[in-house]
């Protein structure tokens, strides 16, 4: 099949190297037609292409995709920043109204238009390290009408810029203030309104919460996750962040997606993950920001082969990151993952975090044409240093 296009000269890392490799191809090609990946292999058995473009040697991935942020908001919380130098814990600090209640203020009283606006420059700064895909969750508004205006906002920012956003419902994120007291009167409003409506308007791709001693219980959560599934979506969890809820095994239960934070993750949860094919998420730059010591069973999750994927958490809190390879970085230095890791932790496995799998997170024939092109000598480079962007091009769709 003749291609629109062709990346040429070019050293491929496909994502497909088995269950912990790059799949490197040498002197490789990326053949593209109507914005879909026709060609993956050697320069030499490489289609004729209408146009034809010369890597010189550079190194090509698939697009960099971010699998857990919070990235539409309003305000700031750098206040909170300064009272966790001077030692207060994230729980004293959302136990005294701040943390995720005090950001729901702020949402609340902005426009769509202005949670739009706010969000792009955090979006675009993901973009300009090679993120062509980002999942966006709401949790910051918890009612019906900002939640949803949350959700509308993320839309938005999938159509003003060149870049995939899904969009996750996580009305169980916290307790707003009206319903102080009277968590399941709460998580009746999540499961009676709020997730029919999002289901009906199109505006979820997928349903979260935050199952911790801070946030819901598991038997609220699993409330939510059963309303979920009436309304056909599929579900992801924030799980053993802070303690150990077993909420990790109970999301497996319920096929997720994935389980995300995990630090407090026992031997049950990892057995149950790897049954049901959920992706560990880590969120390398909350236990940084929060200077946890309880470090994630990387060794286990390993051994169990449960794919591990890394996310930058972007939020105004716990993790106001926005760069895929700092985050890759942590992740190599705090969690011991290797490289190989790493890179798959933001393309392959990010991918099946979002049930993307078969739209993205490899160069393979039939999946969206989203590359990062990098002016690297090895893939390493882009683990292993710090303040560093070698990005020479990005391409979306084959654009």
């Amino acid at each position: 099949m003749k291609c629109e296009r062709l990346w040429t000269n070019a050293r491929l890392a496909t994502m497909q190297g088995g269950a912990a490799g790059l799949g490197v191809i040498e002197h490789g090609a990326v053949g593209m037609a109507a914005g879909t990946i026709t060609y993956v292999g050697s320069m030499i058995d490489a289609p004729a292409a209408a146009e034809t473009i010369d890597c010189e040697g550079r190194w090509i991935t698939p697009g960099l995709i971010d699998p857990h942020t919070h990235l539409v908001f309003a305000g700031d919380r750098i206040a909170e920043f300064e009272l966790r130098q001077k030692g207060a814990s994230y729980e004293e600090i959302a136990r005294a109204g701040g943390g995720i209640v005090s950001t729901v203020h702020a949402t609340r009283a902005a426009s769509e238009a202005e949670l739009v606006a706010s969000a792009l420059p955090r979006l675009d700064a993901l973009i300009a390290e090679g993120m062509t895909t980002i999942e966006i969750k709401s949790g910051y508004g918890l009612s019906v009408e900002d939640e949803a205006k949350m959700l509308r906002a993320a839309r938005v920012l999938g159509e003003v810029r060149p870049v995939t956003v899904r969009t996750t419902f996580l009305g169980a994120h916290a307790l707003p203030g009206e319903y102080a007291g009277d968590a399941d009167g709460y998580i009746d409003l999540v499961c009676n309104e709020m997730i029919p409506m999002v289901a009906a308007a199109g505006l979820a791709d997928a349903v979260d919460a935050f199952c911790e001693n801070i946030g819901f219980t598991p038997a609220q959560t699993e409330r939510v996750f059963a309303a979920a599934k009436r309304h056909g979506l599929p579900v992801k969890l924030h799980a053993e962040q802070l303690s150990n809820q077993h909420g990790a095994a109970m999301a497996a239960r319920h096929k997720a997606l994935s389980a995300d934070h995990l630090e407090y993750l026992d031997d049950d949860g990892i057995a149950a993950m790897a049954a049901s094919g959920t992706v560990a998420m880590l969120l390398p730059g909350a236990f940084y920001f929060l200077r946890e010591t309880k470090l994630p069973p990387v060794a286990a999750l390993r051994a169990a082969n449960v794919p591990i994927a890394l996310a930058t958490d972007c939020n105004p809190g716990t993790s106001p990151l926005t760069s895929l390879l700092l985050t890759m970085n942590m992740a190599a230095v705090q969690f011991g993952l290797t490289v190989d890791e790493c890179l798959l932790g933001v393309t392959r496995h990010a991918a099946h975090a979002l049930g993307r799998q078969a739209e993205a997170g490899t160069l393979d024939v039939g999946k969206h044409c989203d590359l990062a092109i990098w002016d690297i000598e090895r893939p390493a480079d882009l683990v292993g240093r710090i303040g560093f962007n070698p990005l020479h091009q990005r391409i979306w769709m084959g654009q």
